[in-house]
């Protein structure tokens, strides 16, 4: 199966639609697929639905699909540094599905392994745990969340080969890895594309199989907090 694609208009090209859930990596600006969320605004898709631990800032990241009115809702853990996320937040403008962030991260996960739920304590007692299924373990109540499968999901690596896999640096791996597993169609964006048999085994982070799509992308990597010391 032939992965690679020229850029991210390429690889979205057939995979996008209307009312879709898109699983977006990245944690703040750090590994976020930059190019796959300038080619989806270009696309004009609409009413999507995006779980990703936060919706990047004002005019930047999944910030700009919220600026286009792309997105009708998102499934987070965070909602600060972005004004506009915020204001159509308050507004009703915008649904928002309030995660833990531990608990995004395994419903992610969960969804990836083919676990359609599972039970957590995170939330007992809280307005997160609205709605949900309760249910005691050990003399323990503990409330059940859905797994997170993903029509597209879209990461960025550092490196990546021609099948697929994929290696992030550091703190860029975050929610990547568990985005990927997440997607029925995985597209991957990367700094470096490297022949097969070039990346270490041993260090591979998302192994091809997760992977249908691949291509090397250009990257700004904005700083979103930048704080220096004194002269």
């Amino acid at each position: 199966m032939k992965k690679v694609r020229a850029n991210a208009a390429e690889a979205l090209d057939g995979v996008l639609r209307d009312g879709m859930l898109i699983a977006a990596g990245g944690f703040g600006l750090c590994g976020i697929p930059e190019n796959c969320i300038a080619a989806i605004r270009e696309s004009g898709v609409k009413d999507l639905t995006v779980a990703s631990n936060n919706c990047g800032v004002d005019g930047f990241g999944l910030g700009v699909l919220l600026e286009s009115r792309q997105i009708a809702k998102m499934i987070s853990s965070y909602v600060g540094e972005n004004a506009e996320f915020m204001r159509q937040y308050l507004s009703g403008e915008l649904q928002l599905e309030f995660n833990p962030q531990g608990t995004l991260a395994e419903r992610l996960r969960a969804g990836g392994c083919g676990i359609p739920g599972f039970y957590t304590k995170t939330g007992v007692g809280t307005v997160i745990a609205e709605g949900k299924e309760h249910k005691d373990f050990d003399g323990e109540t503990y409330i059940l969340e859905r797994g997170i499968r993903a029509d597209l999901a879209i990461v960025k690596a550092w490196k990546g080969d021609a099948q697929g896999n994929l290696v992030f640096r550091k703190t860029a791996r975050n929610f990547n890895p568990l985005c990927a597993m997440s997607g029925k169609v995985t597209v991957a964006e990367v700094e470096e594309l490297v022949e097969p048999g070039a990346l270490d085994p041993d260090l591979i982070h998302t192994p091809g199989i997760f992977v249908q799509h691949i291509f090397k992308g250009s990257h700004e990597k904005r700083i979103e907090q930048r704080t220096v010391r004194a002269a």
